[in-house]
This record gives C-alpha cells, structure tokens and sequence, in this order.
C-alpha cells in the first residue's frame, strides 16, 4: 500500500506542482493566458489519452514492466521541462512528462484490483485516493515555495528528483500482481472498449467521475488566475489557500471508506455529486455578488473537492467491476475520462478568461451540471431495479 499511495503522487507531481508556475511562465515567455494554460492542460489530455494504452498493455503484458517504462518516461519528460528555453520545447516536455504520468494514475488502481479484489476495492481505492490528496495537497505549496526560491525551471527539477526516488522504491518493493494465466489472450482492444461500454453504469460511472474532475481542474486553473492577476496574491499564498482543496477531497475519500459498507455505490455518487454541484452553486452566488475573495474561491472549493471524494471510489469501483477481466482497461478508461474532461475544462476557462470571474462560473457550473446529470442515472436504475414488477 505505501509503494502503491507512491505511485499515485506522479499525477500531482506533473499537474498540481505546475499550476503556481502558469503566471510566471506567461511572463517569462510573453505569451497569452490560453497558451500559458495549455502548459497544464496538455498534461491532462495527454494523461487522458495513454492511459487507455497502460490499461490494455498493463492487462496484456502484467503491471510492472509497464509500470517502470512509465516511470522512466516521468524523469525524463521532467528534465526536459527544465532545460526548456522555448514555449514549444516546455510542451514537448510536459507532454513526455504527462506521458509517464499516465502510468501511474492507471496502474495503482489495477493493482490494487489484483491484490484487494473486489470486496476489498472501496475500501482500498479510497485509501489510495487519500493518499493521492497529499500530492495536490503539497504540491502547489512545494511548487510556490520552490519557484519563489530558485524561479520557475526549480520546479520541474524537483519533480524530476521525486520521480526518481518513487522509481527506486517500485524496483525495490513492487511484485508483479498479475500473474500470466490471468492475463488477455489475443482479441482486439477496440472490442474490449465495446464490452464495457455496452454496460450503461460502466459508460456513467466514467462519465460522472470526470466532470467532477473537470469542475475541479477548472476551478485549479482559474484560482491561479485569479489569486495572482486579479487579488495580486503570490505564488506561496495561492499554495496555502489551494490546501483546502486536497482537504475536501481527503475528507471525502475518508468519509467513503466508513460508509462503503453501509451505502450501495449508486448512493454514494449521487451523494457526492448532488454536494458537488450545491458548493458550486455557492460558489457562484458569491463570486457573481461582488465577494471575490480567497475565502470565496476555495471555500466552496472545498465542498466541491468533498463531494468528489464521496462519489469517486465508488464510481471506480462500480466501473471496475463490470468485467473483472478487464479491470486493467476499465481503469485505464476511468482514469481517461478523469484527465481528459479534466483538460478540457480547464482549456474551456482559459478561453473564456478575461480577467473577471464569470468565466470560472460558467466552466464549473457546467461541469458540475453534467456530473450530477450523469450520476443520477445509476441511481435511477437502481431505485428502479428495487421497485416490485
């Protein structure tokens, strides 16, 4: 478990770290918001995409070869990010980068399906999402007090340097977990995506995770935005405030793994998903009446975070366990959802910005929208499931 909550820290590391550096960097390379925000949001969508790649690979060939290829990726793209000296060349490495990164977000959870099972998959998930809140949790705040320090190239070298400590301890500790009588035999990837998608909950399941996720990339994305342009607040004190939004979602994936056992799956994403969109609903409220202050950005942040550590375990869960067989693809697909409608709602807000808050209200509000929209319908069809013929 502690080499596997490791693991989940590569995501962070190559997402949430970056997000002090975005103002620095638009000055640095005198470029626009937009281009400036597709230096985060690149890892997202690139993320989103290999993902899909590790999950079938990972459910072909076993987890861990995958796993330390992925990692290698990781160092590099890293480094490279660091000796960037054109805007290009910094997408080029935050693309390598994000290409490592994917492996990590995937391939914890199929592990942890391997060594847990399904009984056991809530309760481990929700640990392991836990753990994953220490990297948004302290990555900006390394992130802002390392670019305050050594500037803005620090913060991809300090990536770098954790990627090889997290890559010493895979090779040190990590057994391979799928053994090779359980693995694919032949058939085509594209007919596996079939299968699962032919299951409606599978299709809301990772459909609802995320917009979720995509409310909160938003959200990250325009709270940069809007500390360091519009509040004149610093790198350091955006780190500070965005904590509160890792302390939601922790609240939230801690809350799921006491109420696992006592609430079906269905109920815990609508639940999840219905505090999602009233905090965002707050949020607007506040920031539309004139009250534009850190409070009211990550505030009601935070209860958005809360809810999405309510519903996400059990959408995962509920989306792994549609076909135990490809449990490897089923979260490679998840987590593909996870970053790229991630991505594209943070892309959404920095076309829309224009230096005021409406546009963080209209991407979040949308996203939260769809989400609840889309865990509604497990639910229905489970109240509808239970209902006498």
């Amino acid at each position: 478990m502690i080499t596997l909550a490791s693991i989940t820290l590569i995501g962070p590391l190559a997402i949430h770290m970056f997000l002090p550096v975005l103002p620095v960097v638009k000055n640095a390379f005198v470029i626009s918001d937009s281009l400036a925000g597709l230096t985060f949001s690149i890892t997202l969508f690139v993320m989103g995409f290999v993902t899909l790649v590790y999950g079938s690979l990972s459910d072909r060939y076993g987890r861990r070869p995958v796993l330390l290829a992925s990692l290698a990726l990781f160092v590099v793209g890293s480094v490279a990010s660091a000796l960037a000296t054109t805007v290009a060349w910094l997408v080029a490495g935050r693309m390598l980068q994000a290409v490592g990164a994917g492996g990590g977000a995937t391939l914890a959870r199929a592990i942890a399906r391997d060594a847990f099972g399904t009984d056991r998959l809530v309760k481990a998930i929700a640990y392991l999402q836990m753990a994953y809140t220490l990297g948004p949790m302290l990555a900006p705040l390394a992130g802002g007090l390392m670019l305050d320090a050594a500037g803005w190239r620090g913060v991809p070298w300090l990536a770098a340097a954790i990627g090889l400590v997290i890559s010493a301890a895979v090779v040190a500790v990590l057994h391979e977990t799928h053994k090779a009588e359980h693995r694919t035999r032949g058939g085509s990837v594209l007919a596996d995506y079939a299968k699962l998608f032919s299951h409606a909950r599978f299709t809301c399941y990772v459909l609802q995770s995320g917009f979720s996720t995509g409310t909160f990339f938003a959200m990250g994305a325009a709270a940069s935005f809007l500390m360091k342009d519009y509040l004149g607040r610093s790198a350091s004190e955006f780190g500070a405030f965005f904590m509160l939004f890792p302390v939601g979602f922790l609240t939230g994936n801690f809350l799921s793994s006491k109420l696992s056992h006592r609430f079906s799956i269905e109920t815990m994403v609508m639940a999840g998903a219905s505090l999602n969109m009233i905090a965002s609903a707050i949020q607007a409220a506040l920031l539309l009446s004139g009250h534009v202050t850190p409070l009211a950005i990550f505030v009601p942040g935070m209860l958005t975070t809360l809810g999405q550590g309510l519903a996400l375990p059990n959408g995962q869960v509920g989306a792994i366990r549609v076909m135990p067989s490809l449990a490897g693809t089923a979260a490679g697909i998840g987590v593909f959802f996870q970053m790229f409608l991630g991505a594209v709602f943070a892309e959404m807000y920095t076309l829309l910005a224009d230096g005021t808050p409406v546009p963080m209200v209209i991407t979040c509000l949308t996203a939260s929208v769809l989400s609840l929209a889309t865990g509604i319908v497990p639910y229905a069809m489970r109240v509808r499931a239970a209902q006498p013929a």
